[in-house]
Parts: C-alpha cells; structure tokens; sequence
C-alpha cells in the first residue's frame, strides 16, 4: 500500500477522535504491513522506494462491520490483489449493504 494514502487518513481520523483499525487479510493485530512512497522522477516516471512499516490494529478475520461506522480502503498496489480475494469482497459487500460510507484512495476503487 501507498505510504501517504494509509498514514494519513488513519492518523487524521484518530486526531479526530475517531477509533480507527488497520487489518489485512491473512495478518493478526500487531503484525506490520511495508508500504512504499512513490517518488517522481520526471514528467510521467516515478520509482517505488520503501515506506514505513505499518502496525495493523486488529485481526481482519475478528471485524463485524456492525462494530464499525465507515470503511478506508487506501491505495498503492494492495488493491490489486485484495479485489481477487473472496474475503475482502463479502467484507465490502456487507458495508454496502449496510448503507456504510466507503472511502476509497486511488487504487483502492478497484475494491
């Protein structure tokens, strides 16, 4: 995922006062996602170097979306891949159909 695109929104919402979590499939609370920063070289080039490692908050297998009031999906190249994963989709699919807003940065719109 994009450095910037999940950093960001997630300490935004929590200066809020917002309770925010980080999951990822396959991935336990406590464990860390990498991210990269994109940096632009030229007009239309950019080269991906590493980011921060980012601290996921809670088990993504343990979420209910009744427990939860909106949805961040961020960008980077996670999209990619989340939007072939079965799980990830029936998690969207449920925030949908609970009329829940949904934020989604870049990439994150192929989810």
């Amino acid at each position: 995922m994009e450095d910037y695109e999940v950093i960001v929104p997630f300490q935004s919402l929590q200066a809020l006062g917002c309770h925010v979590d980080a999951v990822c499939p396959k991935k336990k609370a406590g464990e860390i996602c990498a991210t990269a920063v994109h940096y632009f070289e030229g007009d239309q080039t950019y080269s991906e170097k590493p980011g921060h490692n980012f601290t996921l908050t809670a088990d993504f297998e343990a979420l209910y979306v009744s427990s939860y009031d909106a949805l961040v999906i961020p960008g980077g190249r996670a999209p990619e891949y989340l939007a072939l994963d079965e799980k990830v989709i029936a998690l969207v699919k449920q925030i949908v159909e609970a009329r829940k807003p949904i934020a989604s940065i870049c990439h994150g719109q192929q989810i």
